[in-house]
């Protein structure tokens, strides 16, 4: 057994999770029970692997472990007759066979759970949650930093969605055709979720968590095998490759944000930038058009100039402002003003924000999750067609998100001779 480094054992159990998770309850059926007993084998493996050394066949060890700790489970609840035959079913030497069944991939189990997580009986608020719990592997309280809501509604709320995918009496499996399109608008919006915790993580001391970039690209090739025909969802993975293939040249050494028009673009991952515009390129003229192509076309046209210099600004302003028509907010409003102060000057570009009212953007920014926020960083930073205390303003509502932030970004705007458009 090879002692695991710490980092290289928390990737290996991010990974394993959902696939134990689906090994399991894919013969359990109970999903709470379930998820509690994987929790406590994922909290075994990181306390005795690296003493202990890891095990030749870590999936296999982790569904023993967990299915032993549902037996157990089962026993001291005194279950009804037919819990018993089925915990009988699950002793350690069956568990062991079991084991070594499930030790080959399971990308099925993970999807197969990702749609159960995102069960109508759920709100969509529950099914990301519970979503990013059970198969993306973030803590709860990282979920809850996501939804910006205390880490105890958080707790309750997933709890709740467990109760409520038991009482459903949803089975776990591939859920009837029908029900793909159901369920697909929460699967696609959970795995942009995992996706923005990864390229930027809102705890820790990474800017960037590639084992989840990563986990979410997968499973959206994933959903993209068994729905090829639809635009969304190729849409949602040509975003990702592109916004992924941008991470090498994203930072300094020392962690720092650079600037999208600095970044050394031949740092960029040329494969991934590739694979991103031909799959949004094919994409675009057969489907019904959506936010998430949209989001991936105006990614594109900047990954297709060579400097930034050579954007093609007219561009992305129109497709803001379809994207704007598909799916209006506060943070899409700002980022087209950023693209029409590029082509139109700062005037133009204010005026736009003005529209909607500077206090709704403001609003969306604080609000915002700090992905987005950061992509407009880095395409704002160091351009000259805002105000430069306009600029620094923005910035610091930015990186403080706090209320005073917003009074500073008052001051600037009155100095620079601008009223604030209340809504």
């Amino acid at each position: 057994m090879a002692e695991p480094d710490d980092r290289d054992l928390e990737v290996l159990l991010r990974q394993l999770a959902p696939r134990v998770l689906g090994a399991v309850l894919r013969r359990s059926g109970d999903f709470d029970r379930t998820e509690d007993a994987v929790q406590e084998a994922l909290l075994a493996a990181s306390q005795q692997w690296p003493a202990r050394g890891m095990p030749s066949n870590p999936h296999g060890w982790l569904v023993t472990v967990a299915s032993r700790r549902l037996t157990d489970q089962w026993r001291s609840e005194a279950a009804r007759r037919d819990r018993e035959v089925n915990a009988a079913a699950m002793q350690p030497a069956r568990a062991e066979a079991a084991a070594d069944a499930d030790s080959r991939p399971a990308a099925d189990d993970t999807l197969s759970l990702l749609l159960l997580c995102c069960h109508p009986a759920l709100s969509m608020a529950s099914q990301v949650a519970l979503t990013l719990r059970a198969v993306a592997g973030l803590t709860t309280a990282q979920i809850a930093s996501a939804f910006l809501v205390p880490e105890s509604t958080m707790t309750r709320r997933i709890t709740r969605a467990k109760r409520s995918i038991q009482e459903a009496g949803a089975r776990f499996g591939p859920p009837p055709d029908g029900d793909y399109a159901d369920r697909l608008n929460a699967v696609l919006h959970t795995l942009y979720l995992i996706f923005n915790e990864g390229y930027t993580a809102t705890g820790g001391e990474r800017l960037h968590r590639v084992e989840l970039t990563s986990e979410a690209i997968r499973l959206t090739r994933q959903i993209r095998r068994l729905l090829p025909e639809d635009g969304e969802v190729a849409g949602l993975l040509a975003l990702m490759l592109l916004t992924e293939a941008r991470r090498p040249a994203r930072t300094t050494e020392d962690g720092a944000l650079v600037p999208l028009a600095e970044q050394d673009r031949d740092r960029w991952d040329a494969a991934l930038l590739r694979e991103g515009i031909d799959l949004i390129t094919a994409t675009l003229p057969r489907s019904a058009v959506g936010p998430y192509q949209l989001q991936a076309a105006i990614a594109a046209v900047h990954a297709e100039a060579g400097r930034a210099e050579d954007t093609d600004w007219p561009q992305i302003v129109a497709l803001y402002r379809l994207l704007e028509r598909r799916a209006p907010s506060p943070m899409v409003t700002l980022s087209h003003a950023v693209a029409v102060a590029m082509v139109d000057g700062p005037a133009a570009g204010l005026e736009l924000i003005a529209l909607v009212g500077m206090t709704a953007c403001l609003a969306a920014v604080v609000r915002a999750p700090l992905t987005s926020i950061l992509i407009v960083m880095e395409m704002t930073w160091q351009i000259h067609v805002l105000p430069s205390l306009m600029v620094a303003a923005v910035i610091a509502v930015f990186l403080n998100r706090f209320c005073f932030a917003a009074n500073f970004y008052d001051a600037a705007l009155a100095q620079d001779g601008i009223k604030l458009q209340e809504d």
